[in-house]
């Protein structure tokens, strides 16, 4: 089994498409700065965006973000976080065009995919990986993200079904952020060249998170630099930058960002409990 992804229909954003009233969501990529729901995708923390109107929305402003930056709108792929989200809004996104959906929560995960079997998703996983649970990442997820240690990388390479293989990012802490997960910029190379070595695990490239207050120009131009400097050590297709969420992810797809993260802006504020 393969796990490359089709050439996505997407688009994107040059404004915030996050309501004040919206609940910041640091896993879907880092700080809540970049794009505001439209006239036609608008939500509040009581009503979610029709799912329609929400993607349209989403793909046109990453559109108009990649546009502006002399880069091709099918190059950037909106993951769309559905964390917290019931099974059944994912399967409305689905039908609005959506193919690719961002977990975190490995359990949440289990049970909505299990629910949504009948579906050709294409499914990536953006959480924290312990080192416990790492089956059923291998056995059911295309793409992992958050891949920051050897260890987790040899755990996954072996507990893969026989004829499967899982594309991955490394998780990069670009910004040296102590409260961040992460392999820091100047052990990448080394964690690079361990990791491809594995067998039935591609490389494809990085993934960040960024402080919340830091400028994202600037983390996610760190990235992109660090990105070309390893070119040279990839052994395999070397074309994925992970980075940006709803807040900032024009600044992301300027940066050269080919996979977006956006909860947010597609599905409406996460409920706080107790709110």
């Amino acid at each position: 089994m393969t796990n490359a992804l089709p050439a996505p229909a997407v688009a994107g954003t040059e404004n915030p498409l996050a309501p004040a009233t919206l609940t910041p969501d640091a896993t879907e990529s880092g700080s809540n700065r970049g794009i505001k729901s439209g006239a036609k995708g608008g939500t509040t923390a009581l009503s979610p965006p029709d799912p329609g109107n929400a993607l349209a929305d989403v793909r046109a402003a990453l559109d108009a973000a990649a546009r502006q930056a002399g880069r091709d709108p099918r190059h950037v792929t909106l993951i769309a976080v559905s964390k917290t989200q019931p099974a059944d809004r994912v399967r409305a996104m689905f039908a609005a065009g959506c193919r690719d959906f961002g977990e975190n929560y490995l359990d949440e995960a289990v049970a909505k995919q299990d629910a949504l079997a009948d579906l050709p998703i294409t499914w990536h996983y953006i959480g924290a990986i312990q080192s416990n649970k790492t089956r059923p990442l291998a056995a059911r997820f295309h793409w992992v993200h958050t891949v920051a240690r050897e260890k987790i990388a040899r755990r996954l390479s072996e507990q893969l079904p026989p004829g499967r293989t899982l594309d991955i990012c490394l998780q990069v802490n670009i910004d040296r952020d102590p409260r961040k997960a992460g392999v820091d910029p100047a052990g990448t190379a080394d964690l690079l060249q361990a990791v491809q070595a594995l067998p039935g695990l591609q490389v494809r490239g990085l993934m960040t998170l960024l402080d919340a207050h830091a400028p994202p120009a600037e983390g996610y131009g760190r990235l992109a630099r660090l990105f070309e400097t390893l070119r040279p050590f990839a052994t395999g297709p070397w074309d994925t930058l992970s980075m940006g969420m709803s807040g900032d992810c024009a600044a992301a797809v300027a940066a050269g960002a080919t996979h977006v993260r956006i909860g947010t802006a597609l599905f409406g504020a996460r409920q706080v409990p107790g709110a």
